[in-house]
């Protein structure tokens, strides 16, 4: 379906990868993972054709239709919701109007017997042929389903893209791209802006997906409950198995450990190796036994252990003064833009080291009530800030705020103050910015690194009171890990607006789930929400179960042939496990038997020789081994 072979790409002078090849089947859903900054959305680019590569081939097979979700969109102003998702039918919309043209045409003449008039009957059913066989009487319907899905309510299809927040246009966007015909899908940070309801819809539609899927995300259980492979792009490498993520992350220790012993023996044999050639050097009887072991040395092999990129941001949000035991109290509060009416009667109290989760669908006035605590939105009714409540705050679009124009170092000194202004260098350093990167230009951040150096900018003043509004968006793996312990040590007052489950899990003790414009109070974290929310909501518990039972079903076989070849794979997969077994156990008496007398170890005939066949051997077998594992889980 598409190929890639020996692909570089370089800036500045280095490299973002370097002769990187892979193949992507249909039915592949690969997480394309790695830190902020990697690579994976330039290879998304390269992979649409959108950049030019620097070396290498992407070979496409004909007539595969590839889409592509970007990060930036820009709309046509004046659509409604439904004209700009109907514009992923580009030729059902081109043969409407052809149809209406004729229509029209046939109505207004009245040369019946003419041959034009009869050409436009002819007209007329072919392209009402072509129309049905596209799905032009389908598309209309096909189209509420998905935009529903994505959370859109039908009161909602009428109005303007433009009356809708960044994250709503992307939904629309998302939309186009899941109604068109693609054969690929490239998806780059597709939840971002999608609730948790809406993740477990767009979650049972990949995994309905019969092409190929390459997804850049940093939602953990996002990855893990859609993706059979991942792609992690790692100082310049890929690491390509067919599993998801937490089983890849498994997968990969288990072969770096491997990689790390066999290193250890083969040094073991090396060391071994040079203190003989010195020994028999000096020797005139043994010289030619010298230069046969420095010969044998030569040829070794080296075994490497894959280098992994294990650096991440050092953050501990700054503590201030002690506040009161209330740090908010909210009284029948309300807020409405215009005639849409968010958030009504509203009452609210945080208290003083509470931790607190705000959750429900994009549009219900999660952000809308952050905005308010911390005095960016006018309001109705009352809200009261307790004694010595001082807040740090960040947005859900922290990183649009920085100046595009202004380097990494000037952003940070600009906000200083005397007092850390000379600390600012070593705070970038711990959020990953060295030495010539903090003269780098914003704009030429990632969306990651953007982040990151908001974070950064949040650290040069303290606060009791920590408001979030999505401060995962962007943020790798190793980022949101350690962010999400930074708020667990935090010793203050914490406010988290997420629907990111697997960061809210365990972090908070309480959540609030926005809805109807009323909030409900759930003492628990994320899951103990899940739990009750399935409990009262069939809705919920249907969507729940559809995921577990889609994930879980085995894949029947299909025909007498499968179940043939699949008692053949598991044969062959228990005589190769054997094999494993007792090759390993060969190879550990040796290696005992070095242990207690290398020199009458060595001294028998072609030992070397012998000793790395048997480990050369084990390695051909672990990797039989994994290619009929991988067999047998796709029949079974």
């Amino acid at each position: 379906m598409l190929n890639v072979h020996n692909l570089s790409v370089s800036f500045g002078g280095e490299y973002l990868f370097e002769e990187i090849s892979f193949r992507l089947n249909a039915g592949n859903r690969a997480g394309l993972v790695g830190k902020n900054g990697a690579g994976k959305s330039t290879l998304l680019k390269l992979l649409n054709k959108d950049m030019a590569l620097d070396t290498g081939v992407i070979a496409i097979e004909k007539d595969i239709k590839i889409g592509f979700l970007r990060q930036d969109i820009d709309f046509v102003e004046g659509r409604s919701v439904l004209e700009e998702a109907y514009q992923a039918f580009e030729e059902i919309k081109s043969l409407e109007l052809k149809l209406d043209e004729i229509n029209k045409q046939l109505a207004e003449r009245t040369d019946y017997e003419s041959d034009s008039y009869s050409q436009l009957i002819v007209d007329l059913s072919d392209i009402t042929h072509h129309y049905e066989i596209l799905g032009g009487y389908n598309y209309q319907g096909e189209t509420e389903k998905i935009l529903q899905g994505l959370g859109f309510r039908r009161e909602d299809f009428d109005k303007k893209t433009e009356t809708f927040s960044g994250g709503w246009r992307m939904r629309i966007e998302l939309a186009k791209l899941l109604l068109q015909t693609n054969d690929v899908l490239l998806l780059d940070e597709p939840t971002n802006h999608l609730d948790i309801e809406s993740i477990i819809w767009f979650e049972q539609f990949l995994n309905n997906y019969t092409g190929a899927v390459v997804i850049v995300s940093h939602d953990k259980m996002f990855l893990d409950n859609v993706t059979n492979r991942t792609i992690e792009i790692s100082l310049g490498r890929i690491y390509d198995y067919n599993k998801p993520y937490t089983e890849y992350l498994v997968l990969r220790n288990e072969i770096k450990q491997q990689q790390v012993n066999a290193q250890k023996n083969q040094e073991k044999e090396i060391q071994q190796a040079e203190r003989l050639i010195e020994k028999f050097r000096a020797k005139s009887t043994k010289a030619s036994m010298a230069q046969s072991l420095i010969k044998k040395l030569d040829k070794i092999e080296r075994i490497e252990v894959d280098e992994d990129d294990n650096s991440v941001m050092s953050l501990r949000f700054p503590i201030s003064v002690t506040p009161g035991k209330v740090v908010v109290e909210i009284e029948e509060l309300s807020k409405a833009y215009g005639d849409n009416l968010v958030l009504n009667d509203i009452n609210l109290l945080i208290e003083r080291d509470s931790k607190t989760a705000f959750v429900g669908q994009n549009g219900q006035g999660k952000s809308t009530l952050a905005k308010i605590i911390v005095g960016e939105l006018k309001h109705d009714g009352h809200l009261k800030l307790g004694h010595n409540v001082q807040i740090g705050y960040f947005a859900q679009n922290q990183a649009e705020y920085l100046d595009g124009n202004k380097t990494i170092l000037d952003t940070m000194i600009d906000a200083a103050n005397e007092k850390n202004r000379s600390k600012v260098r070593d705070i970038l350093g711990s959020f990953l910015f060295r030495g010539d990167e903090v003269d780098k230009y914003v704009k030429v951040l990632s969306g990651g690194e953007r982040n990151r150096l908001a974070l950064a900018k949040m650290l040069l003043q303290p606060f009791n009171v920590l408001v979030m509004d999505e401060p995962t968006n962007h943020l790798d793996i190793k980022s949101k890990n350690v962010l999400k312990q930074a708020c667990l040590n935090f010793e203050g007052t914490l406010i988290l607006v997420s629907h990111d489950r697997d960061f809210l899990q365990g972090l908070t003790n309480k959540v609030y789930e926005f809805k109807d414009q009323k909030i409900r109070e759930y003492l628990g974290d994320v899951d103990f929400y899940l739990e009750q929310r399935k409990v009262e909501n069939f809705r919920a518990i249907e969507k729940k179960q559809t995921v577990v039972v889609e994930k879980a079903k085995p894949k029947a076989s299909n025909s007498f042939q499968d179940q043939k070849k699949l008692k053949s794979l598991k044969n062959q997969l228990s005589s190769v496990e054997s094999k494993i077994g007792s090759l390993e156990k060969e190879i550990k008496d040796i290696d005992h038997n070095l242990l207690v007398d290398y020199d009458a170890t060595i001294a028998k005939p072609d030992f070397f020789e012998g000793y790395q066949a048997k480990k050369k051997k084990l390695e051909t077998l672990m990797q039989n081994w994994e290619t009929l594992t991988i067999d047998i889980d796709e029949l079974a």
